[in-house]
């Protein structure tokens, strides 16, 4: 959108909204109040003066006013008041909406500065006293002892009220723990033994309120969450987490991560008296990390509370930043719970007497085990977890027991899954393959999909499969053959697929003889389209094609067959997580957007003479067979499967699928007429989390897809509600020389957009820090990365901040608009001359300060008023105008110049409605002129 050219610096109005807006006040006066909203909102539509505009929406707050449509009225008031600031009918009226919507506190805001304006008005003083004293009452009540908080622990206690009544008071209840002062009453007034009370009755409704009200008073507050520990008791909020019932499960983890926030140094306050309480909170958080490591290997948990669990130890227990030398927490937890998370990992669902568990348990412990890995600073370190890990399958080994031997096999499996480079040692240890041998054929189920599992996940990793080529695909060929059973059958195909892809996407490389991947892939799309087949099984053909669409041919296939693309995306919306990563690693292949070996032709020539091996890419995996993939796989309903995958509230979302999912977005938006479909289907805001958390790759790539949609679409529907206040830190982190300059380009054009929005929008820039990198690229050799800028620049200077850097002495700021409005780019010159207008009209010292900067001042301004471009001679024009206005002198010099010429050929011209504003302003200028006696009439 840029700076669009819409900024209207001297009143004029075309015929149509003055008409509408006359007829509207006639109906209003006449008490036709729909004919009046009407008449107004088609004023609106024709109007682009955005001072009328001000006055209409002014106009039509009144009208819904009379209808009682108190939101609309406050909505227009406030675009009356974005228009000019002191509209103080709009204020009033604002005032009004606001008071019978229920928001006190900014109606009063609105009517303090009514009654700083006229301090005298009556009616102000009266609203304001009026006002005060309401707000004054409702906190009373609010936080009244006996009141508030006794009544509604009343209605949730009392087994006769009735279900809405209690639904209100636990969302009231919940919502008061919010609020510090609401979390203090509650706990003041034997809130803890209430809300201990409602987690006794059993019921999930109200256990759900208690907890949900419990993590509320202890936000950021050390000695409440304390209390709460002592209260409540860890081993009863670890029963509660336990039951069968995902929201209270959930609910319950939030409630100890707001504790272990509270008392791991979230909380900054000073306590006094409290502050005993509060001095060590060590033992605590150790409590609750044994609590937690025996919760994972209970038999009463549930899979949900397993879940939770082993997330809550995944978030908390890892530095969160490795410049921080303290991993005692990682230490405790390899010491007292490596082998509790490893028997995790070694379930066998179809065996009986086993923990109880979801589809996503086993892999977020394996997830839980890398971190812990990753978290280790030194090989004693490392060898000791090895050692752990080595001692645990050992020991599991049983010939006359083939159940501990199945579970020694996933417990390795984790590993694979986990940290792989201990799982890749333990798999090579003596009698670990021979295990696998004898598990592949054994005459029960369970071993074969044990086993085949088992070496699948060991041939993960591409460059260390060797060992897994030479001695598992022959077993898994003969498995496949032999076997009548679709669920191994389909595991001993995952596993050739993987085994099949080794070269990655080189062409030249392909493990298997030409047309094998191929065929391997339709018997996966037709696994996955059969819905008699079970999801855990459906699942592994997803974990074929993510290897399999290394071969262009495969991908071509695969996004042909949109029901085999629809069956995917409906198991990503699924409950089981563990599916995420394979239909990422799917869809990062079929977009070609992983990152590619750049291929120097020299060095190719060197390989070839060298008679080394040169990758070769695949006639398919060029551009335009991208792009038609791409267009296929949005027509599938990509967008909504890719925003339903982000929302997934697991630590199996790791920051790897987060950048996964990010760099198929990027590959999306591509093109800009496909960017629309993501909008509409709600990838706008799906990117905004992958943009400010994960790899920084992957970080960077969700910025510039989000950079890509903020510069060409509607920002308010793209990013809606308070989600547009997201987008910019993103669309900051763009602007730096690290980035390359189509990111910069399009972040700059996305800022310009989110900044042409309103004033709060253009302050959360500036306190982005984004101003001085905003100015360097107006600096920039590149045209349009420099427009751009510019542009930017240009809706940002109606923010005092960024007029005082101008005004600042000792900076080339305003030098460098000067002579960027003297450019051959008309675009370039109509955002420069755009900007000075403004800041001129803002600043009148400004106006001074332009004739200093460079002598070349009078024959740039000139040349604007000359523009061939109405935008840039209107623009030039107002600048002469603001300079007219700001000094006798300035004005003086200037009616001296030839600029009285050429004001005067344009004034004297016929009306034109073409060109009716730049006419328009050369006349004022005219008359100024007369008024400082500086011309005479119809000189």
């Amino acid at each position: 959108m840029g700076d669009r050219g819409d900024m209207k610096f001297i009143l004029h109005m075309s015929d149509h909204p003055v008409q509408f807006k006359d007829e509207g006040n006639k109906h209003f006066q006449a008490g036709d109040i729909d004919k009046a909203i009407e008449c107004y909102t088609n004023a609106i539509k024709t109007c682009k003066d955005k001072m009328l505009l001000g006055v209409i929406h002014r106009n039509r707050s009144a009208c819904y006013l009379k209808k009682e449509n108190y939101a609309q009225a406050a909505s227009d008031a406030s675009r009356a008041i974005d228009v000019n600031a002191s509209d103080i009918k709009a204020l009033y009226r604002r005032c009004q909406a606001y008071e019978k919507l229920g928001k006190l506190d900014m109606a009063f805001k609105d009517v303090q500065r009514c009654a700083t304006i006229e301090p005298k008005n009556k009616t102000f003083l009266e609203t304001l006293r009026r006002l005060g004293a309401e707000i004054q009452q409702k906190l009373k009540t609010t936080f009244s002892t006996d009141s508030r908080v006794q009544n509604m622990f009343d209605i949730l206690l009392e087994e006769e009220a009735d279900k809405e009544k209690k639904e209100k008071a636990a969302n009231n209840l919940i919502v008061l723990a919010r609020e510090d002062a609401g979390a203090e009453r509650i706990f003041q007034n034997n809130g803890m033994s209430l809300l201990i009370q409602l987690i006794d009755t059993g019921k999930p409704e109200m256990v759900l309120a208690a907890i949900r009200t419990l993590s509320g008073m202890c936000t950021g507050h050390k000695a409440r969450a304390t209390a709460i520990i002592y209260f409540v008791g860890i081993d009863k909020l670890c029963s509660i987490m336990a039951t069968d019932n995902e929201e209270i499960a959930v609910a319950t983890c939030n409630l100890f991560q707001c504790v272990y926030d509270s008392l791991t140094g979230g909380d900054k306050r000073v306590y006094g008296k409290e502050e005993s309480l509060v001095l060590d909170s060590t033992k605590d958080l150790k409590t609750i990390l044994l609590a937690l490591l025996d919760m994972i290997v209970n038999k009463n948990v549930s899979g949900h509370g397993r879940d939770q669990a082993l997330n809550l130890l995944s978030k908390n227990v890892p530095r969160k930043d490795k410049k921080d030398q303290d991993h005692s927490k990682t230490l405790f937890t390899i010491d007292h719970g490596l082998k509790k998370i490893l028997k995790v990992c070694g379930q066998v669902p179809d065996l009986p007497n086993q923990l109880p568990m979801t589809d996503n348990t086993q892999l977020i412990a394996s997830i839980l085990l890398n971190k812990l890995y990753d978290d280790l600073r030194c090989d004693p370190e490392r060898d000791n977890f090895r050692d752990i890990c080595d001692e645990y399958i050992k020991n599991k080994f049983d010939p006359n027991n083939m159940d501990k031997n199945i579970h020694a096999i996933n417990a390795l499996s984790g590993l694979l899954q986990g940290p792989f480079e201990v799982g890749n040692i333990l798999a090579g240890r003596q009698g670990v393959m021979e295990m696998m041998v004898a598990l592949c054929g054994s005459e029960r189920e369970v071993d074969q999909l044990v086993a085949v599992e088992a070496l699948i996940h060991a041939s993960s990793k591409m460059s260390r499969a060797s060992f897994i080529i030479t001695n598992g695909v022959s077993l898994l060929k003969d498995i496949y053959k032999k076997t009548k059973n679709e669920k191994i059958k389909i595991r001993a195909l995952v596993g050739l697929c993987k085994l099949g892809s080794a070269g990655g996407d080189d062409y030249s490389m392909r493990q298997f003889a030409e047309g094998s991947t191929e065929k391997l892939a339709k018997q996966c799309r037709k696994w996955l389209c059969n819905p008699s087949i079970d999801v855990r099984t459906r699942k592994w053909a997803i974990e074929g094609l993510a290897y399999l669409t290394n071969d262009a041919d495969v991908k071509d296939d695969f996004v042909e067959d949109e029901p085999a693309m629809r069956a995917m995306f409906e198991l990503s919306k699924s409950t089981d997580k563990t599916i995420l990563y394979a239909v990422a690693c799917t869809l990062v292949n079929c977009t070609n957007s992983y990152d590619k070996k750049e291929i120097i032709p020299e060095l190719v020539q060197l390989a070839q003479f060298s008679k080394q091996h040169v990758p070769e890419q695949h006639p398919k995996d060029k551009k335009d067979f991208v792009a038609k993939r791409v267009k296929r796989l949005l027509k599938a309903g990509v967008i909504s499967a890719l925003t339903c995958m982000v929302k997934a509230d697991s630590s199996i979302l790791t920051d790897q699928t987060k950048e996964m999912l990010a760099r198929v977005f990027l590959a999306l938006a591509e093109d800009a007429k496909d960017r629309g479909t993501i909008v509409a289907q709600g990838g706008g805001k799906a990117l905004i989390p992958l943009a400010l958390e994960g790899t920084e790759a992957g970080k960077i790539r969700a910025s510039h897809a989000l950079a890509k949609i903020a510069a060409i679409s509607n920002p308010d529907i793209a990013f809606p509600g308070e989600r547009i206040y997201e987008v910019v830190r993103p669309l900051v982190s763009l602007l730096n020389t690290e980035r390359d300059g189509l990111q910069n380009y399009e972040a700059l054009m996305g800022l310009t957009n989110l900044a042409a929005l309103n004033d709060k929008l253009r302050v959360k820039i500036i306190k982005e820090k984004a101003l001085p990198e905003i100015e360097n690229y107006m600096f920039e050799e590149h045209e349009q990365i420099r427009q751009a800028a510019t542009e930017c620049m240009c809706n940002l200077v109606v923010c005092k901040e960024v007029q005082e850097r101008y005004m600042e002495d000792g900076n080339d700021k305003l030098k460098l608009l000067v002579l960027l409005c003297s450019e051959d780019d008309e675009k370039l010159q109509r955002a420069a001359a755009g900007a000075l207008a403004m800041l001129t009209a803002a600043q009148k010292k400004l106006c001074t300060k332009l004739t200093l900067v460079t002598v070349q001042w009078m024959e740039i301004l000139q040349r604007l008023c000359l523009h061939d471009n109405l935008q840039v001679q209107h623009r030039g024009l107002v600048i002469v105008y603001n300079m007219l206005n700001a000094d006798s002198e300035l004005a003086k010099k200037l009616i001296e110049s030839e600029i009285l010429e050429i004001l005067s050929v344009i004034g004297k011209q016929e009306d034109n409605p073409s060109k009716q504003e730049v006419i328009d302003v050369a006349r004022s200028c005219l008359v100024k002129a007369m008024d400082l006696g500086l011309i005479k009439p119809f000189s």
